[in-house]
């Protein structure tokens, strides 16, 4: 008896069958078979089940005499399952690799639970998809106790209610008697009956199953009255729940489900035919009137559907929609009045002293620091005149240094500064502009050395479609000017953002801090970290991942610190303290694949690698280059061998020394302390007097106060091979 029977309904399919089924029989969990069932397909289609038959006894074909739909179609195969666990998988859908393995695991961890949620992502016709298998929806996140049934944890009632998105007990499928019922959405009456009377329900926190929406062809889209099944679905729910009064409890959930879905259909653009929107809503309100004793408490929308009240809903569904765009920049009809007054601002001249600083819109991006903080501050010193804002929210004002000015982001200020600023720089987006003006200068500053893929090399991996793509072009062709630590950061941005701006390739502003501390300021912050005098402060900073991980990829302070014993003091890169403090005060730098390593290399301090997950975070998010071939630092794969770098000293070893010598002759061949200088008169004094670059022997990152022992062996005598940058930058590359 194999431990999964994984059922495909096939009709006209043959150009994405293949990927399909190749996704199952090359799962590394190998006990399953698999369950074919020609709906009625064309010849060539049953070929290809016929093909696959012949080369895998695993693989087993039915054939319908007549098309019957998916529901009909995965019963037949639930006659010959004979797994312990039962999957279905739709013909143009795939599973991730390793799915089966990490179900069956997952199942084993569990006890064998009735039903296992997982996951899925969706694979449009342009590409692109909507999660990036990245982290679980939110009723997926595992969580205690792991085993519950649904009215221990009702939030799973929000996981879509599809058939392909869940593995089931065949033997508790066998004692319910469930059944697909005919028609589109027949996965509704299924995923209620199923989860509604399991004793044992859990969740896998992973993407399974890339479910794919194609452009044309698929059921609704070509038959789009099949929408109009929904209701008999709904009915056979509430069927369902007036056979079992031990399930009356659910009415009043399933009906504001239903009621808010069929509400999505009738609004959502395209989705029903325009000869038959009258009638669809006309019978949701017949559908809630049938069912109104199971209504509850009563909300606008339901009452506005129950009454049939069609003109009325489109009217306050389309006002929701304005205000919702509207409260999206600023608010209601207040947005409205800003962007008029945008308007207006536009047609005044610009200002050529006013430069406007837009970090990213999360508060601790918005908090003062980093590259833009840096220009900022080097533009106040060096340019007459300049007045600068900083945008940013209340809670990230008290990062502002003094003599700072700010303005709240969707102010009336605001919308004035962008509409007039000469100079606008942001890490990420420029804000609510309509549009650039002729004379404004965009300086767009990133956040960091990229490892990881960004822009459109991120390629299928993107969770926007096609418009956003055309998006970020669009804005990209608004740049004039993009900072650069060098030239690895440069070549890959120009793949991952083509246009026609200025590569300022001068360094990174942000780390110029790092060669302006003393040793006094250094041991001031280590003070209050708390960090003894004569400990080895370790900073920790793991990469976040967009995949499940476990096993150890991650560590856990508490645990290395525990492994390191007495002596280490442990500094958690995520902690509200500033990030530069952090590298300032740290001995060495813990991390896996983390940007941070491009930024703690100009410290000149050593660095060690805890990479047991490489492999899968390069396949899964993609890096420009193999950063084990040229790592800073000695590479652990696990804990004990990450300890083991520290108990026989290879973290401050002369070859350590060495790789990381190397490191920043690659990575960092700018950083000298001047980059924000640099960039500053490059873009307000039109280039004048750039100051050379200092040669990397010379160059006198931040010491660690004189009273650590460790000093003198952290740092050992410089035998790798030394960088001399010497000229200064010959003007900007294009």
């Amino acid at each position: 008896m194999p431990r999964f029977s994984i059922i495909v309904p096939a009709h006209q399919v043959q150009a994405y069958l293949p990927e399909c089924l190749e996704s199952v029989l090359k799962q590394t969990c190998t006990d399953l078979e698999l369950i074919l069932v020609d709906d009625g397909s064309p010849p060539d289609c049953g070929e290809l089940l016929a093909e696959y038959a012949s080369h895998d006894s695993r693989v087993t074909v039915l054939r319908l005499p007549r098309h019957s739909g998916p529901g009909p179609a995965r019963n037949a195969g639930l006659r010959y399952a004979e797994g312990d666990y039962v999957l279905f998988l739709d013909s143009d859908d795939a599973l991730t690799p390793g799915a089966l393995e990490a179900i069956a695991d997952r199942l084993a961890a569990t006890a064998d639970p009735d039903v296992l949620l997982f996951d899925h992502s969706r694979i449009f016709w342009h590409g692109g998809n909507d999660r990036s298998e990245g982290p679980p929806l939110g009723p997926l996140t595992v969580q205690e106790p792991q085993v519950v049934r649904l009215r221990d944890r009702p939030a799973l009632l929000r996981v879509a209610p599809l058939a392909w998105n869940k593995a089931y007990r065949r033997e508790f499928l066998v004692e319910q008697g469930v059944r697909f019922p005919p028609g589109a959405y027949e996965g509704i009456p299924w995923t209620w009956h199923t989860l509604l009377t399991a004793e044992a329900v859990a969740v896998l926190d992973r993407v399974c199953v890339r479910h794919r929406l194609r452009r044309q062809g698929g059921v609704l889209g070509s038959s789009p009255r099949r929408h109009f099944d929904v209701f008999g679905q709904y009915d056979r729910v509430f069927a369902l729940l007036d056979e079992r009064p031990e399930l009356a409890r659910w009415k009043s959930v399933l009906y504001r489900r239903m009621t808010d879905h069929l509400a999505g259909l009738f609004l959502t653009p395209g989705r029903l035919p325009r000869s038959g929107r009258t009638e669809f809503f006309r019978r949701s309100s017949k559908q809630c009137l049938r069912h109104q004793s199971a209504a509850g408490r009563t909300d606008l929308t339901q009452l506005l559907v129950r009454l049939g009240a069609r003109r009325t809903f489109r009217l306050l569904w389309s006002a929701r929609g304005w205000g919702s765009r509207l409260r999206g920049t600023a608010g209601s009809v207040r947005g409205a009045v800003l962007r008029l007054y945008h308007s207006l601002q536009s047609r005044r001249r610009l200002d050529p002293a006013l430069a406007v600083f837009l970090p990213s819109s999360s508060r601790r991006s918005q908090e003062y620091g980093g590259d833009l903080g840096a220009l900022e501050e080097r533009a106040r010193a060096l340019v007459p005149g300049l007045r600068t804002l900083w945008v940013a929210g209340d809670e990230a004002a008290r990062s502002l240094p003094e003599g700072v000015s700010r303005v709240r982001p969707g102010s009336a200020a605001h919308w004035s500064a962008l509409a007039r600023a000469k100079y606008l720089l942001s890490d990420g987006d420029f804000g609510p502009r309509r549009h650039k003006r002729p004379g404004q200068v965009l300086v767009q500053t990133h956040t960091g050395t990229p490892l990881a893929l960004a822009g459109l090399d991120r390629g299928e991996r993107r969770e926007d479609g096609a418009a956003d793509l055309a998006r970020l072009l669009e804005q990209v062709d608004e740049w004039d000017y993009s900072l650069s630590a060098g030239r690895h950061a440069t070549l890959a941005r120009e793949r991952a953002y083509p246009g026609n701006y200025t590569a300022l390739e001068y360094g990174s502003p942000r780390n110029d801090v790092f060669h302006r501390t003393t040793a006094e300021e250094v041991g001031r912050i280590r003070a209050e970290l708390g960090v003894p005098a004569g400990a080895v402060a370790v900073l920790y900073d793991p990469v976040r991942r967009d995949y499940p991980h476990g096993g150890g990829s991650e560590l856990e302070l508490s645990r290395l610190a525990s492994a390191l014993g007495p002596g280490y003091v442990v500094l958690d890169a995520r902690s509200p303290r500033p990030s530069a403090e952090l590298c300032l005060a740290a001995d060495v730098l813990v991390t896996d694949y983390s940007p941070i390593v491009f930024d703690y290399a100009v410290l000149d301090r050593p660095i060690v690698l805890y990479a047991p997950d490489w492999e899968t975070y390069r396949a899964t998010t993609g890096t420009y280059f193999d950063l084990l071939s040229a790592p800073p630092g000695p590479v652990a794969g696990d804990l004990e061998a990450l300890v083991g770098c520290f108990r026989r000293n290879t973290w401050r070893s002369a070859g350590s020394h060495a790789l990381r010598a190397a490191f920043r002759t690659r990575f960092c061949p700018y950083d000298d302390g001047l980059a924000a200088e640099r960039v500053v008169r490059s873009v307000f004094l039109d280039g004048s007097a750039l100051a050379p670059v200092v040669p990397t022997e010379l160059r006198r990152p931040a010491p660690l106060p004189r009273e650590e022992p460790a000093r003198a062996v952290i740092h050992p005598a410089r035998t790798g091979p030394g960088s001399a940058v010497g000229a200064p930058p010959q003007g900007a590359r294009t």
